[in-house]
């Protein structure tokens, strides 16, 4: 492939790192059974890409590239841990028979052992570390999300999600976690932070958190793969089976998602002739195992069937929000999250009036995880907006802006503080 400008390809190589980077890593952790070495090998073979790339140009198969790059590297790594491991009795002896097993580096890395994305996720939710660190992790190693992005999702500092990070990576060297697909109660043990990652990792792709795209479709496609493989590992999970059918319900608008332009289209104004069919057929399938496995739904599942009231809806003046509204107390009982009860607040005004959404917004004002969370005023403005009360609509809606940082939300939010100072008579 032919050389390309520095800064195109620079953009191209961080592209491929977001494709390829948990492939990458998971790959890595089978030859040298250490979380922390086997993400310094992969961007160590990232920072080569930087370097090289932009005289050589990017290969056809820059994946395969990054890959054989970490691998040698990796064993340069283990045979230095070997030299050290005959002079010094306190290093690790496990160097010397890792070693052992790479000699032969191809098929010590590319045989077929399995999904190493999904061995990878399973690794960062062993039940060693805390539930926060587990998802952490997994959301950095998995989704190759920022410690920013990360932070966003759990309302915590940068700093935190670093620690978090640091210590979790230590803690299962330390551990000596079996690099290996756990089965039957100790799978099920790992679920639900396994489940959380994969959907924080959908999350970021459906609405990301920043930058200049409103969505991340390659995050989308990754976590849902990584939950169709999860459903064949665990199929008498229901759990399992609810989240696959939500992120499939939900990946389906994704071609409606955006406009022309990349700007933000919301749920009630999306053409719904563009929802990709095949994805509705499989996420209401989904569904079906689920409610038939448990008994009575948990969060996933139960917002599942909220994305198919939606799904069911030739258009959104047909939605059922009677039933979506009965979803959400359900939703709400079992979690009591209050980003829950602030879209149960929007079904609330769609069922019943923007008065009765907004009587629950004003309740949540002053819940500390929602303090610098721009869907609050958002929600709030959109309402405010609704029952006439345009300048205080206004500033609801700048201040949503001021929060938001994605450049296509704060854009959309800001089109529509406009629209409430000049509201239609």
């Amino acid at each position: 492939m032919s050389g390309n400008g520095g800064g195109a390809t620079e953009r191209a190589v961080e592209a491929v790192w977001r494709i390829e980077s948990a492939r990458l890593i998971g790959g890595l952790v089978r030859l040298v059974r250490d979380v922390g070495l086997a993400e310094d090998l992969a961007q160590s073979a990232f920072v080569a890409a930087m370097e090289r790339w932009p005289e050589t140009g990017i290969p056809d198969n820059p994946g395969a590239w990054l890959m054989a790059t970490a691998k040698h590297r990796g064993i340069d790594e283990l045979r230095r841990r070997r030299s050290l491991g005959q002079k010094h009795d306190s290093v690790d002896d496990r160097a010397s028979e890792l070693l052992a097993e790479s000699l032969d580096l191809e098929s010590a890395l590319d045989e077929t052992v399995g999904d190493d994305v999904l061995r990878l996720m399973l690794i960062a939710c062993h039940p060693v570390l805390s539930r926060e660190a587990r998802v952490a992790l997994a959301l950095r190693l998995l989704g190759g999300l920022t410690t920013d992005e990360i932070a966003r999702a759990f309302f915590v500092s940068e700093a935190t999600i670093a620690q978090r990070i640091v210590r979790a990576k230590r803690t299962l060297f330390e551990a000596r976690v079996p690099f290996e697909v756990p089965r039957g109660a100790e799978l099920s043990a790992r679920l639900s932070s396994v489940l959380e990652a994969i959907y924080l990792i959908f999350n970021e792709g459906y609405a990301a958190t920043r930058g200049d795209d409103w969505v991340r479709a390659d995050l989308c496609e990754e976590s849902l793969r990584l939950g169709r493989i999860l459903a064949q590992l665990a199929p008498e999970e229901g759990e399992v089976h609810g989240l696959v059918a939500l992120m499939e319900l939900q990946s389906s608008r994704l071609p409606a998602r955006v406009g022309p332009s990349g700007e933000p289209v919301l749920l009630l104004d999306q053409d719904r002739s563009r929802w990709d069919q095949l994805l509705v057929h499989r996420g209401l399938a989904a569904l079906e195992r689920a409610e038939a496995l448990a008994h009575p739904l948990g969060p996933y599942a139960l917002q599942a069937a909220i994305g198919a009231c939606h799904a069911r809806a030739p258009t959104a003046a047909e939605t059922d929000w009677l039933r979506i509204v009965a979803l959400y107390d359900a939703l709400v009982e079992l979690t009591g999250s209050p980003v829950i009860e602030l879209n149960r607040a929007v079904a609330v005004s769609m069922a019943f009036g923007p008065a009765a959404g907004l009587e629950i917004v004003d309740q949540l004002v002053d819940e500390p995880l929602l303090r610098t969370y721009h869907l609050l005023p958002a929600v709030r403005g959109d309402l405010l907006s609704r029952v006439g009360r345009h300048a205080e609509a206004v500033k609801e809606l700048e201040r949503a802006a001021s929060l938001a940082e994605n450049t296509r939300e704060r854009d959309l939010l800001l089109r529509r503080a406009r629209a409430c100072k000049s509201p239609p008579s």
